[in-house]
């Protein structure tokens, strides 16, 4: 582990009510390390009686924290926000550990979740609502936005800070409460959130978060009648299954779900920026991010000379430690990750695909893998229907616009797109034609905490960031005031 200069921020309990708690049972469950297995610390293996009261404390919190004004809920938001970049290096440092991120990743994470905190800070005091011109002249028609109420929140491992405040954050700064049950394999980010969100003076059962199985934390959230709002990132499958779920109690939902997102190089590109681009939007996290570019479309009047360029500069990324000065890709996730990879490359290969360079597990041995980059692949290979999730690129030909378009549209997901191209009028007919959320234009970077985040199709409901990401924790209130004839 390693050593922080505020220790309090290694905290492995639950955090409910505002206090720091075991499961009722005594039971752990291990988070390691995924560079090297070593273990990191044990933390509670709550369940649903734990799960319960946080509900129950969010509840009782919520009286009081809907009321009070938004100035003050920003100005507790705002110390948390400035909390997270006094303590950047720690946080950056648990990151690290327990995800395997470079460090440099792990402090552009927490400036990017801080960030999150900062915008929201403002957006509480922006919740408008309506005048409505009434039909008739002795009444007034009023829309006012109010807290859906007590959330819950479900976070995975890739981005274990900017997944729980671009959640936490909208709605802490709407007035509703939150029971926040982070990933299993990442919880000691989340639970270092939850230090620093007391030390900023978010009021006791404001922010609870709960460690332990996702399958009956989540089951409790969603048959809660309490809980009036889950809000998911992760698989497709499981937020079909939260949706079910969900469905009993009528909650509002966020799902933030699967992706496969194609990264299209037209032959007017600048083949420079395409390459860097797509180096930010396939090898950023060794690949494990949910808008990861995973279809690579060429077209074959540069597809030679960007495969050459692509693989030069691959060749130069240092596979790495996260904790090693230099590090450009540290370890992935787990061994189940590694195979995931391992299959869709062999896969790929078995249907024609010519690997360029990589293609196995590093010397490094654990979960790190090598950067690869395969060419010639066809729409019948697994990698051209299933998210890889890690350091496979695979490079897919074609001749026509129209059929880069076609194949990047003929998936069930529909999160993010890139394209490069320095056509305006090809640029725009690319973005009225591809299915999805988000569209990066010669930018291989596109998150940020001040626009909308979110798919369309599988890839799930709602937006996060922006304007747009507090509504999701708001309803509409209709308000007719009649009698005011003179």
């Amino acid at each position: 582990m390693p050593a922080l200069k505020y220790p309090s921020l290694l905290n492995p309990r639950c955090l409910i009510d505002g206090q720091w708690r075991d499961a009722d049972s005594a039971l752990t469950f291990d988070v390691t390390n995924p560079a090297n297995g070593t273990v990191l610390a044990q933390v509670p293996a709550a369940g649903s009686a734990e799960t319960e009261r946080a509900i129950t404390a969010a509840e009782r919190a919520l009286t009081t924290w809907r009321k009070l004004p938004a100035p003050d809920r920003a100005a507790k938001l705002r110390r948390w926000h400035d909390l997270m970049l006094t303590h950047l290096e720690d946080l950056a440092s648990l990151l690290t550990a327990e995800q395997g991120k470079p460090l440099s990743d792990a402090r552009a994470e927490v400036r990017y979740a801080a960030s999150f905190v900062d915008w929201y800070a403002e957006e509480a005091r922006r919740i408008y609502g309506d005048v409505i011109p009434a039909p008739s002249g002795d009444r007034r028609i009023l829309a006012l936005k109010e807290p859906v109420g007590v959330c819950g929140a479900i976070t995975p491992w890739n981005f274990p800070y900017a997944m729980v405040t671009r959640k936490v954050a909208p709605a802490l700064a709407a007035g509703c409460t939150m029971v926040l049950k982070p990933a299993e394999q990442t919880p000691l980010s989340a639970l270092a959130l939850g230090v620093l969100a007391l030390e900023a003076g978010i009021p006791d059962g404001v922010f609870n978060i709960v460690t332990g199985d996702p399958a009956i934390i989540g089951k409790t959230l969603t048959d809660s009648p309490v809980v009036r709002k889950i809000s998911f990132t992760g698989s497709t499958e499981v937020g079909r299954l939260l949706m079910r779920q969900s469905a009993t109690t009528l909650k509002k939902l966020s799902l933030e779900l699967g992706g496969n997102a194609p990264f299209i190089v037209f032959d007017d590109a600048d083949i420079d920026e395409a390459v860097a681009g797509l180096m930010q939007a396939k090898f950023r996290n060794a690949g494990q991010a949910c808008i990861a570019a995973n279809r690579i479309y060429v077209q074959r009047g540069v597809y030679e000379a960007f495969s050459k360029r692509l693989c030069e500069t691959v060749a130069r990324l240092r596979v790495s430690a996260g904790t090693d000065e230099g590090a450009d890709i540290g370890p992935l996730i787990d061994g189940s990750a590694v195979e995931k990879v391992e299959a869709h490359l062999e896969d790929a290969l078995a249907h024609g695909a010519k690997l360029l360079c990589g293609g196995k597990r590093h010397a490094l041995g654990g979960t790190f893998f090598e950067p690869t980059v395969i060419a010639d692949a066809t729409e019948n290979m697994v990698l051209a229907r299933d998210e890889t999730f890690g350091p496979l690129a695979p490079l897919f030909p074609f001749d026509r616009d129209d059929d880069a378009i076609a194949a990047a549209n003929a998936v069930e997901y529909g999160l993010g797109a890139y394209l490069y191209s320095r056509d305006q009028r090809r640029i725009w007919r690319a973005i009225d034609a591809l299915e999805t959320g988000m569209v990066g234009v010669n930018s291989g970077m596109i998150s940020t905490a001040v626009a909308p985040f979110g798919g369309i199709k599988q890839s799930g409901l709602g937006r996060e960031g922006s304007r747009y990401g507090i509504e999701e924790y708001l309803v509409l209130k209709y308000v007719c005031l009649g009698g005011l004839a003179a």
